[in-house]
């Protein structure tokens, strides 16, 4: 049995401050062969940067996933041209910095194909998820065992119409992007695993991550202030997907929420 851990999006350094000190702990309690973090947000919000990426990867983090904020920091190209298990969407304009996919060993000579793309309704204007992994995942058969799908988006519709194209041909297919983990996990009759959305690393007194004080006056006053990130309460969500070593069905989803002290 192969067990991959999946964690949400890392929301700044409260985030990353408890993906430090818990993600190790995690792993090891979850007994994962493979850990999937979506990093977009773990520089204050908004991006990455080289340090938060080493402080993942010392963490546990195998590989990591991004998203529509993936760009926000200048000083992530040379990181995404040189480290290949730091993703950026694979639907990004081809001669974007970096690469939308991986493929890692995992166990006894099995290998993952870890893939990262952004939806497109509601979201910044890229090719579409659907063509651009239906590429891929000819471009490269036979290079890897199965797939893994971090789907960074606004809809769920657009998530759940991703996994129906791709229902047995991904493995497993998690969504990304709204910090608010949804209770719709399943499995299909194919051998593939889902679920909308896995949450956020980041406080669960606060707005997406984001505090009150900073975000609600967007909504009240419609004058958007800088978003800070909150800092109490901070809780780890993500997900524990199983797949089975001889027929490679992904065979059990099961959410998952760390909170501090536990």
């Amino acid at each position: 049995m192969i067990k991959i851990l999946a964690v949400g999006d890392v929301f700044g350094a409260p985030g990353l401050e408890f993906i430090s000190k818990n993600l190790r702990r995690i792993k090891n309690a979850e007994n994962a062969d493979l850990v999937i973090v979506n990093a977009e947000n773990a520089h204050e919000g908004s991006g990455l940067e080289k340090r938060d990426a080493d402080v993942l990867f010392q963490s546990g983090a195998d590989v990591l996933t991004g998203g529509n904020h993936s760009f926000r920091r200048y000083a992530i190209f040379d990181l995404l041209e040189d480290e290949p298990n730091v993703l950026r969407p694979l639907n990004f304009p081809p001669n974007s910095p970096g690469e939308g996919y991986c493929i890692i060993p995992v166990k006894n000579g099995l290998r993952a194909m870890v893939i990262s793309v952004c939806g497109q309704v509601f979201m910044d204007p890229n090719d579409s998820p659907f063509h651009a992994v239906e590429r891929l995942l000819e471009r490269e058969k036979g290079r890897y065992d199965f797939a893994i799908c971090d789907f960074h988006g606004e809809a769920t519709s657009e998530k759940q119409a991703f996994m129906h194209v791709f229902d047995g041909r991904i493995q497993v297919v998690f969504g990304t992007h709204t910090h608010v983990q949804t209770a719709d996990e399943r499995l299909t009759d194919r051998g593939s695993g889902y679920i909308s959305d896995i949450g956020m690393c980041g406080s669960i007194d606060s707005i997406i991550g984001v505090s009150y004080e900073t975000a609600v006056s967007r909504f009240t006053k419609n004058v958007r202030m800088k978003g800070v990130p909150e800092k109490k309460n901070i809780a780890l969500c993500g997900a524990v997907f199983e797949i089975d070593e001889s027929t490679l069905y992904c065979t059990n989803v099961k959410r998952i929420k760390y909170c501090e002290g536990n």
